[in-house]
């Protein structure tokens, strides 16, 4: 390719493609550090009065850092929305419309945050990753039986001299140490990173299959629309797609049980490996959340493919499609008797001919507001009110009764873990009985689930009093505290 092909290629890239024209972007530094904290978590939605709210607050203190205009939060959404970069939907659950990032803003985010914070250049695991993979590809194409036979006895060769080592303690079959497993889950958590991108990409491709095949039933006579014979014939056209079938073989694997149970039962053991106590506490909590990250993108995008094709099932057996057609038709021909016209007479030219359009004043039931005497009437003079006293353990425990008192709950931890090198939920009560009952229990395992760990294997008995003085028990996996927790 010449020089000049690829220059016109590459401006056509800068002038088409959201995630280029978000990092060229001149208040770039405020566009992605508001959208990333409101918005970068994956399948995070904001209503859109709460994102302007949010962002107009951010502002007020951005100001004194950065050159920006008064404009306000809903004109640089709405300005960011026509670059692709927000996506605005109607809301499911209530009145209003939300905003959420595009697969271009994930995208420009993740950049961002990899020039920010680059990887290691040319790491073992990644150089190991990427030979294993062009041997097995080199495997899996080759049509000659024989190299094929030769290859995999190699391969299982070498795992029986592995499992040979390992069962005399040969010390070249130990196990990795603390550089190139921390690398490994560098590079796990890198290739994480683009799930949230890639699933607001397959459901934006969705959308526009969808519209796709609803121009293809108006574009296609009865007798000619394949799409309306499928359709017909209960075929699932989104689905069947190759971009349906590809998501639809993932979401079936993150959805597997055993898949999974297997999937949280190795990063459960990473965790608990020596090496798992020299990363940070976002790095434990993302690989401790990843499984559930791709179950709800998952979810959110099998939900919209559902969502899909169910409405366009609806449209053609409604025979809503007629009514379409027809009115294409309409237009087609009213544009086709236009065009010749339009070279003699413009718009606003006087024909002869006066049209008078019906007009009807458009207003919703909710505007009208009924007239009542008693919103007016200010009732009787209000006297002054005389001292009281408050009594500040009555409102303690009244808040007792209504949350989970997590401070109380955290000391007790931390109190356990400074005398003991780790500590399990059972023990933190035998020290410290639950206060509130079960609540204090709850409070412990949810403490325990994000600060602590969970060994799968073992089970311990909880036991506790209720508010109504009677004790109670619980066998539940063992979730115990390693390191004291701040809230």
């Amino acid at each position: 390719m010449s020089a000049l092909s690829s220059a016109l290629a590459y401006r056509r890239l800068l002038e088409s493609n959201a995630t280029l024209r978000m990092l060229r972007a001149d208040n770039l530094a405020v566009m992605a550090g508001t959208l990333d904290a409101h918005l970068g978590k994956p399948g995070t939605r904001m209503n859109t009065e709460d994102l302007h709210e949010s962002i107009d607050a951010d502002l007020e203190e951005l100001r004194d850092h950065f050159d920006l205009s008064l404009r306000t939060a809903k004109a640089y959404c709405d300005d960011w929305r026509r670059a692709e970069i927000l996506v605005r939907r109607p809301a499911t659950a209530a009145r209003g419309e939300t905003y959420e990032l595009s697969a271009a803003g994930f995208d420009a985010i993740r950049m961002l945050e990899q020039l920010r914070t680059p990887p290691q250049t040319a790491t073992e695991s990644r150089l190991v990753s990427l030979a294993q993979s062009v041997r097995q590809l080199a495997i899996d194409t080759d049509p000659d039986s024989s190299r094929r036979l030769a290859s995999l006895r190699a391969e299982r060769d070498r795992i029986d001299a592995e499992i040979a080592r390992v069962r005399r303690s040969d010390p070249r079959s130990v196990v990795l140490d603390r550089r190139r497993a921390n690398e490994r889950v560098s590079d796990i958590l890198q290739q994480a990173q683009g799930l949230p991108a890639d699933f607001a990409r397959v459901r934006a491709r969705f959308e526009e299959l969808n519209q796709e095949l609803r121009v293809s039933i108006l574009a296609a006579e009865d007798s000619q629309s394949q799409v309306l014979d499928e359709v017909f014939r209960g075929v699932d056209l989104i689905e069947s797609s190759d971009e349906g079938r590809t998501f639809s073989a993932f979401s079936a694997l993150v959805r597997d049980p055993e898949q999974s149970a297997a999937f949280d039962d190795d990063i459960a053991a990473i965790l608990d490996r020596d090496f798992s106590a020299t990363l940070s506490l976002a790095t434990r909590r993302s690989l401790r959340t990843l499984m559930r990250q791709m179950k709800d993108g998952s979810h959110e995008v099998s939900d919209i493919l559902t969502e899909f094709a169910r409405g366009l099932r609806r449209y053609v057996h409604s025979h809503e499609f007629q009514r379409d057609r027809v009115m294409r038709t309409l237009l087609q021909e009213g544009l086709a008797a236009a065009a010749p016209v339009s070279q003699e007479l413009k718009p606003y030219d006087e024909i002869g001919i006066d049209l008078e359009l019906s007009s009807v004043s458009l207003g919703s039931v909710g505007e009208v507001i009924l007239h009542d005497p008693e919103e007016f009437d200010a009732g009787a003079e209000l006297g002054e009110a005389t001292d009281s006293e408050i009594d500040f353990a009555e409102l303690i425990a009244v808040a007792r009764e209504s949350e989970i008192d997590f401070a109380e709950l955290t000391e007790n931890i931390n109190s356990v873990v400074t005398s003991a090198h780790e500590a399990s939920v059972a023990e933190v009560l035998e020290t410290f009985p639950a206060t509130q009952g079960l609540a204090s229990v709850v409070g412990l395992l949810s403490l325990a689930s994000t600060y602590g760990h969970v060994d799968v294997g073992n089970r311990e008995i909880l036991t506790w009093a209720g508010i109504d003085g009677i004790v109670r028990t619980a066998a539940i996996r063992r979730h115990y505290f390693t390191e004291g927790i701040t809230l």
